[in-house]
């Protein structure tokens, strides 16, 4: 497990969490070093559910196969065209997305706002998928699960027969590490990445735990933060200074996320200083 944590976290380097990628602060070498960056990374949340509005949808329909309400789909539709104005008419996406029916759905929505030629990919990807609660659910035994997972604790409080939340931390930790392969690949086939944004359709618990392992929180941390609304977007975009590249949350939806203000950054940018010394300094355009 600790040789599997070292290697996500070596990984990591090319998104600016590593400490060893500012040690020394050595300007020089760290223009060297390669810069597979997209523009920005965006998360967010599927409309709102069924689940969401009746809880007893969850007894005969299998979690993964409960879809969007006439809102959340509405909800889906209007976050295509804020996502559109983010992106822009020239900017390129690829999308990643849980396998679940109502992210699914989600996508189907957002994609009517962009042209064929500036979606790139777009992926399912089961480890951003949904906490495991169980399979059919007795929603009196779910409730008091929640209740009991309130007193206990998020992170580590387990489901009788699903998960606890450091098993969803583990495998957003594993596609993290193929988030970064990924954009690697994507500059090598001559993708320009200064004009690539990635963005990450998923759940309220994964999401938090996203950027639970992005930027560093421990574990009370993110036992104070809660989930985004449906179809929400928590937005980080991209900071340079000398060559260093790394991901800053968008100030608003930190505290929408109800997260301490040192969370919206890596650690070693903090620990380093680089956001102070990079005064109004912008992204250079990466070569490929």
């Amino acid at each position: 497990m600790l040789s599997s944590i070292s290697l996500i976290s070596r990984r990591c380097i090319c998104f600016g969490s590593s400490l060893r990628s500012f040690r020394g602060l050595k300007t020089a070498h760290a223009k060297k070093r390669p810069t597979q960056r997209p523009k920005r990374v965006i998360l967010m949340r599927h409309g709102e559910s069924l689940g969401n509005v009746d809880d007893s949808a969850y007894v005969t329909t299998p979690d993964w196969q409960v879809p969007l309400t006439e809102k959340g789909r509405q909800q889906a539709f209007e976050v295509g065209k804020e996502l559109y104005d983010i992106v822009g008419p020239k900017g390129k996406v690829f999308f990643y997305y849980s396998p679940y029916i109502r992210t699914k759905d989600t996508l189907h929505e957002i994609k009517k706002y962009f042209k064929k030629d500036q979606i790139i990919s777009t992926r399912e990807e089961p480890r951003i998928s949904e906490q495991q609660f169980g399979n059919f659910q007795n929603v009196e035994d779910v409730w008091e699960s929640k209740q009991e997972r309130h007193n206990f604790g998020r992170f580590y409080y387990r489901f009788p027969s699903g998960e606890a939340g450091l098993d969803v931390y583990s495998r957003v930790s594993s596609f993290i590490s193929t988030l970064v392969r990924d954009c690697q690949q994507y500059q090598k086939a001559g993708y320009d990445l200064d004009e690539i944004n990635v963005i990450i359709i998923t759940h309220g618990l994964s999401l938090r735990l996203f950027l639970m392992r992005w930027f560093q929180f421990s574990v009370e941390e993110f036992e104070e933060s809660q989930n985004p609304e449906n179809a929400q977007l928590v937005v980080m975009n991209k900071k340079c200074h000398t060559g260093f590249r790394w991901y800053e949350l968008d100030e608003k939806h930190r505290k929408a996320l109800n997260l301490p203000s040192w969370c919206t950054k890596p650690k070693n940018v903090i620990l380093h200083d680089l956001e102070g010394q990079m005064a109004n300094e912008k992204c250079p355009i990466e070569k490929k």
